[in-house]
């Protein structure tokens, strides 16, 4: 195993247990309460579990501990974190961003001092790990970053459409989500199979498509379906663009 390879299977880890395998409602507890949510323990458990099972390593347990007490420690301090006048709006990129320092610190160490020596004889490529990021990346993760900067640019629908049809607005946030988690898979194969013009056609046709429902349904919403689509394009298109860089040094088109 090398060292990169123990660092992509790291970010997997953290990636599943702090996006794919939290739920809305154990998030929303965890961020509100810290210290005193009772989720905040099984979130900490599952980290170190996801963390030492994908390192593939027995001595890896001391390192998957202390990324999960750090993990606890940060989780812990975030609402705090998140009332302060000056940083509260960005209490979820300081988070994640303290969380992929240890992580990444923890590693280093451990490359260093410890042999990389999985216990099972299976050598996954990095390329295909650095893909199967990407695709974890875009599916949750990139569905509550793009929440997120709404959030520090106060983006928010204000044109009274929850009050003229509430059950519409209940629907939208899940159909969206599932629709710009499909939209950025479709993105990722198409940038790795070189099919640069499929995206262009897949972002005028959903155009096409939300213009015609903002019209017939009435909704006055196009700045905001816009800001979030070209979020949800960006992010794919990076995350796609760094894996093929990263692992085809030569070019995109490689």
């Amino acid at each position: 195993m090398t060292l990169t390879q123990l660092l992509l299977l790291q970010l997997l880890a953290h990636l599943l247990t702090d996006f794919t395998f939290q739920s809305a409602k154990n998030a929303k507890d965890k961020n509100e309460k810290g210290f005193k949510s009772s989720y905040l323990k099984w979130h900490v458990l599952v980290m170190f579990v996801t963390s030492w099972v994908l390192s593939f390593q027995i001595k890896f347990i001391f390192a998957a501990l202390f990324i999960a007490l750090t993990h606890w420690l940060i989780d812990g301090f975030k609402p705090m974190v998140a009332k302060s006048k000056w940083v509260g709006k960005y209490a979820f990129f300081i988070d994640q961003a303290l969380h992929l320092l240890f992580l990444g610190v923890t590693v280093l160490v451990f490359a260093k001092w410890v042999p990389l020596e999985p216990i099972v004889g299976i050598e996954i490529p990095e390329a295909w790990l650095a893909i199967l990021i990407a695709f974890v990346f875009c599916g949750k993760t990139t569905n509550i970053l793009i929440k997120e900067i709404f959030l520090v640019f106060d983006l928010k629908l204000t044109n009274g459409v929850a009050a003229e049809n509430p059950e519409r607005m209940e629907d939208l946030p899940n159909a969206g989500r599932v629709i710009g988690l499909t939209e950025r898979w479709l993105v990722l194969v198409f940038v790795f199979i070189n099919q640069f013009s499929a995206i262009g056609f897949l972002l005028a046709a959903k155009s096409i498509l939300r213009y015609r429902s903002e019209q017939e349904e009435g909704f006055n919403k196009t700045e905001y379906v816009l800001i979030g689509t070209l979020l949800s394009f960006a992010f794919a298109i990076g995350a796609a663009i760094f894996v093929k860089l990263l692992f085809h040094p030569g070019g995109i088109g490689n």
